[in-house]
């Protein structure tokens, strides 16, 4: 298995690796028709693995648009150059179409921000460097086992703006490379602000991200979803990861084939004062 790095940023490295149902359940969104699986026992939510030609990421949300349903992913998760191939504006993907698999389930990638980009010419700095979101759209069996809910802490509430430094964060990493420790998943750490256009936060979590985290979703002191893990930082913040912003992509994306598409908040309360496991 292949386990593709988390992208490399002038300053950085991306992070995808290369290698019974209870009676009352919760209600999915208006527009949609059948219920949301319980989240205890749900096989696809946000924290999931994914796996796209080989190379290994996490999923960040659910989201829909009334009558399908997708699972958010990075869009450098279907790159195919090298880990240092972070601007998404020239950086080579997948086609639209590839499949991805998704906890045992094969979805399709119908969404990537990159060649979103390519093909409305984009040329700002800061929306091709941190633009880096991708939409997945679940069949009809994994629809069936589906939850929002964010492992650990629960939540996503809603969809969230940015942060300030000092704000702290929370996140759920699923890399491979952790041999299925889920312990070592849920991340707890600290913003340390956003960039001049908003479109990407720098965060220190403990630990952080590192391959195969790529793609996962960050979540506020609120619970709001605010962000998408793109690139491990080399310098000046050696340590620390970079984060897509998750409002402002989702926003490309609406306006750029997926119209209607919104973010589906979690079944389950967010809780900020869940113990991290020692």
């Amino acid at each position: 298995m292949r386990v593709r790095p988390l992208l490399t940023v002038a300053a950085g490295i991306a992070l995808s690796l290369s290698v019974a149902v209870p009676a009352e359940a919760a209600k999915r969104p208006a527009g949609t028709t059948a219920a949301w699986a319980p989240a205890a026992t749900a096989q696809v939510h946000p924290g999931v693995m994914t796996y796209t030609d080989g190379a290994q990421c996490t999923a960040n949300f659910i989201f829909t648009n009334g009558t399908k349903t997708f699972i958010g992913q990075a869009a450098h998760c279907s790159g195919t150059g090298a880990s240092t191939e972070t601007d998404g504006c020239d950086s080579g993907s997948l086609p639209l179409g590839t499949k991805v698999e998704v906890a045992g389930f094969e979805g399709t990638m119908v969404y990537n921000s990159w060649l979103a980009m390519q093909q409305a010419r984009e040329t700002d700095d800061e929306t091709c460097a941190y633009n880096d979101f991708a939409l997945i759209e679940l069949p009809a069996a994994a629809v069936a086992t589906t939850n929002p809910t964010v492992p650990f802490w629960g939540g996503p509430t809603a969809l969230g703006a940015g942060t300030t430094a000092g704000d702290d964060v929370y996140s759920y990493g699923n890399s491979s490379l952790r041999g299925g420790v889920s312990a070592l998943s849920p991340k707890q750490g600290i913003s340390l602000g956003d960039t001049p256009g908003g479109w990407s936060t720098d965060v220190y979590t403990a630990t952080p991200g590192i391959p195969g985290d790529s793609g996962s979703g960050f979540l506020d002191a609120t619970g709001r979803a605010f962000g998408v893990l793109s690139t491990v930082q080399i310098a000046p913040l050696a340590g620390s990861n970079g984060v897509s912003n998750l409002a402002k992509a989702l926003a490309y994306a609406q306006t750029h084939g997926m119209a209607g598409v919104t973010l589906v908040p979690g079944t389950e309360s967010f809780s900020s004062s869940t113990r991290l496991p020692l």
